[in-house]
């Protein structure tokens, strides 16, 4: 990590160069090599070796790619499908979602095919993923600012919450759908062509989310934003220059959201198999059960979000998560099957008193002009630093710890977001 650290330093914060901040990088790994993992010399030129084959490989595959854009764009092509997008919309932003978004997980599912894909399929797997996330990204928050700024007095939150049933509806739709294609072939099968059919099918939602994309409109709200000329040029940087405290408040009040979806679902998941003894097949029909119960409590939080207020039903949520991370280990090794179930159902059904009003509040946060980048911004750095790390460092606490420090992780990130709660502004829970 450091010789990572110490380049994007360089590039970023001292604007050197690419040829003189990468040697740094290297002579640091290199002297990392050498007294800290104690490598030899002659293992350190052949990995140094290794790395500039690996790099050439790349720079040609990129130098294929460079070159088809550049024949592309000679040709004219480039220009009939610029126009080809413009015709759909001339909204930039629509266009990059329509990329990003809509077509992620069919490229994800179509990558590998060839020998040449073969060789970058990681590569291209991480690019159709940084897609998504572009497009989700930008796509939660529109949803969630579309559905709460149309809402009538007082239903607020119960609006806001139909942007959040896409999730336990998604993760029900992809494991019944994984179930199904175990059910009907023999497991070389799968893993050899048939684990693309849900990507590759994916593609149908492209018509769909463009239709939906392309018959809305701008919010009332934000029109009278445009009308009265008062749109923000760079909002990302306003938020970041002028709202600080807002977007930090919001993203440790969505922290605890990202963990316990991501204990209850990849952990629980992957330790259940390993180290529990249950059939991955087995544990995903439980898994499947206890969504039912996170799709509930959903317009359940909602309701009582909107008659108590959407700050204080986070309190609430939070509290119960913080508890259930106490029990999170008796809970979870009950040793019978009535037992996780109950357990993938308190937590996935507090998991939905949680992320039921979490859209409307952190919207409620921000100003007109920048409450779409705001509380998108808020939203993913609390998945960047909830989600991403949860299934990682749960493993590794469990492994060295035990169980029972997995769920006190989960109640300290519940007591992060409590503070976060309590420190945002009362106007919130009105």
């Amino acid at each position: 990590f450091l010789p990572i650290l110490t380049v994007g330093v360089l590039l970023v914060g001292f604007r050197w160069p690419a040829k003189s901040a990468m040697p740094v990088g290297f002579v640091i790994v290199v002297l990392i090599a050498l007294f800290v993992w104690e490598m030899t010399p002659t293992a350190i030129a052949a990995s140094t070796v290794q790395g500039l084959l690996i790099a050439a490989t790349l720079l040609y595959i990129v130098f294929g790619a460079l070159l088809l854009l550049e024949t592309l764009t000679k040709s004219g092509a480039m220009s009939t499908i610029r126009a080809g997008f413009t015709s759909i919309s001339p909204d930039r932003r629509v266009q990059a979602i329509i990329v990003g978004w809509l077509f992620g997980s069919f490229i994800e599912g179509a990558s590998g095919f060839g020998t040449p894909a073969a060789v970058v399929a990681p590569l291209l797997l991480a690019l159709c993923r940084l897609g998504q996330g572009l497009g989700l990204g930008g796509e939660w928050g529109g949803a969630v600012l579309l559905a709460t700024e149309n809402a009538p007095p007082g239903k607020r939150a119960w609006y806001g919450m139909f942007p959040q049933l896409g999730a336990p509806l998604g993760f029900f739709l992809a494991t019944g759908v994984f179930l199904l294609l175990t059910a009907l072939m023999e497991e070389s099968t799968f893993f050899a062509w048939g684990w693309r059919v849900p990507f590759i099918g994916s593609a149908v939602l492209v018509l769909l989310g463009l239709w939906v994309r392309l018959s809305i409109h701008e919010t009332p709200a934000f029109q009278r934003i445009l009308d009265q000329h008062e749109r923000v040029s760079l909002p990302m940087m306003t938020v970041l220059r002028s709202h600080p405290r807002a977007l930090l408040a919001g993203m440790f009040a969505a922290l605890a959201t990202f963990v316990l979806f991501y204990l209850m679902t990849v952990f629980a998941l992957g330790f259940a198999t390993l180290e529990l003894g249950y059939a991955r097949d087995d544990f995903l029909w439980l898994q499947l059960a206890g969504v039912l119960c996170f799709a509930a409590t959903i317009p359940l939080a909602a309701v009582y979000a909107d008659r108590r207020g959407r700050r204080t039903a986070m309190i609430v949520a939070s509290a119960a998560i913080f508890v259930f991370g106490l029990v999170f280990a008796p809970l979870f090794v009950a040793g019978s099957l009535g037992g996780t179930l109950l357990f993938l159902a308190l937590g996935l059904g507090i998991m939905g008193l949680t992320y039921g009003p979490v859209g409307t509040i952190l919207a409620e946060m921000f100003p007109t002009a920048v409450r779409y980048t705001g509380a998108s911004l808020a939203f993913n750095l609390a998945g960047i630093f909830g989600a991403s790390l949860a299934p990682y460092v749960a493993t590794w606490l469990a492994q060295n710890y035990g169980l029972e420090y997995v769920g006190y992780y989960l109640s300290a990130a519940a007591a992060l977001t409590l503070l976060a709660l309590w420190m945002m502004p009362r106007r919130i829970q009105d």
